[in-house]
């Protein structure tokens, strides 16, 4: 048995780096002649070009991983087949679990690798990328906003401001709400300005209203300059949702989409899209069920027949991504749930042509 699994990964590992190799530089290409009109618009070298493809470079791998590890799965399978190899095997009374057990193991190896690989190669490199990018077409993306609504981590003080500006870090025509333990209305602060000073935000241009619960008496008053250290919630909090949860790593995006959400921000996307790093990295688990039972299937053909299949599955699973995504953005399906359903039904999917495959 062992000497039979030597044999299968033997004919499995070229496949499988070739395919890999093929995709990345599918994407490569599609990612240059895409953007290949802004280059020549801006000057951009050949050598900067070359560059923002080598920072493209792992994320081009994290895409093309499962992909290419279902066609070479499925091709390796239908070449024992078609050499009618896998008879021999079958009547031997090796079990198709058996035979593709050292292809379920690299599953399950690539995805708890691909989550590290994800947070400590792909984030950054990507967040790179797309700076560079932006750079290199001049392409400006201011993070000032209007309209902002803040609330502190602990719901005690909440900030609303005509304007928040970026550069400056000021917020513009800011009203301050303060409240205690109970929730109970401390004071309420109506300010002309805000600028953030070393740990905390000093209102200029003041108008205070101060509640005693003990007289039940609303005090007003007038003051140049409001400074306390409860107004310290960090500028980036107010900045305009510019980055994207696919830059961040786990714990930047986890504590992004806390941010958003004490804000009072719509957070559904950025929530499904933080689940989603999790559900994505197990999608080679996925495919070693689903190409393990494919291999079977294809005689003739093989080549044309594998790829085909590994097309059509990875686009099939992409827009269920993206279709639970927009039911969970409108609140249709909870987040964890449009993270989390594509990868289920695949698994179902794949343990039901597991089951049903020709052995």
């Amino acid at each position: 048995m062992r000497l039979l699994r030597r044999m299968l990964l033997q004919q499995f590992l070229p496949i499988f780096v070739l395919a890999l190799v093929f995709f990345v530089l599918l994407l490569q290409l599609i990612d240059i002649f895409g953007s290949i009109w802004r280059y020549f618009a801006h000057d951009v070298g050949a050598g900067q070009v070359a560059w923002i493809a080598l920072l493209y470079l792992p994320k081009c791998i994290s895409f093309a991983l499962p992909v290419s590890f279902l066609f070479a799965i499925a091709f390796t399978l239908g070449l024992f087949y078609a050499n009618n190899e896998l008879f021999a095997i079958f009547g031997s009374g090796v079990s198709l679990y058996r035979l593709v057990l050292p292809f379920l193991v690299l599953g399950a190896v690539l995805s708890v690798g691909g989550v590290f690989f994800e947070d400590e190669v792909v984030i950054p490199t990507f967040q790179a990328k797309n700076e560079t990018y932006a750079l290199a077409v001049k392409q400006v993306t201011s993070l000032s906003q209007s309209n902002v609504a803040v609330t502190s981590p602990d719901q005690r003080v909440v900030y609303v401001a005509d304007y928040y500006n970026d550069a400056l870090r000021r917020l513009t025509g800011v009203t301050v709400v303060i409240r205690d333990a109970g929730m109970t209305l401390v004071s309420r602060i109506d300010a002309q300005s805000a600028e953030w000073q070393d740990t905390r935000w000093v209102l200029e241009g003041c108008r205070s209203f101060t509640w005693d619960p003990k007289t039940r008496l609303l005090t007003d008053s007038t003051q140049p300059r409001y400074d306390t250290p409860l107004l310290n919630e960090p500028p980036a909090t107010f900045r305009r949702l510019a980055r994207n949860v696919d830059e961040m790593n786990i714990s930047e995006s986890e504590r992004y989409v806390a941010m958003i959400r004490r804000a009072g921000l719509p957070y559904r996307e950025a929530l499904t899209d933080f689940y989603r790093k999790y559900s994505f990295a197990f999608t080679p688990l996925i495919v070693a069920f689903i190409a393990s039972s494919l291999g079977s299937a294809f005689k003739k053909n093989i080549l044309l027949m594998s790829l085909l299949s590994a097309l059509v599955i990875s686009v099939g699973f992409y827009v269920a991504q993206m279709v639970s995504a927009i039911l969970s953005k409108n609140g249709v399906i909870p987040p964890l749930a449009g993270a989390w359903t594509p990868f289920s039904l695949f698994l179902v999917l794949g343990f039901m042509l597991f089951r049903t495959a020709r052995t």
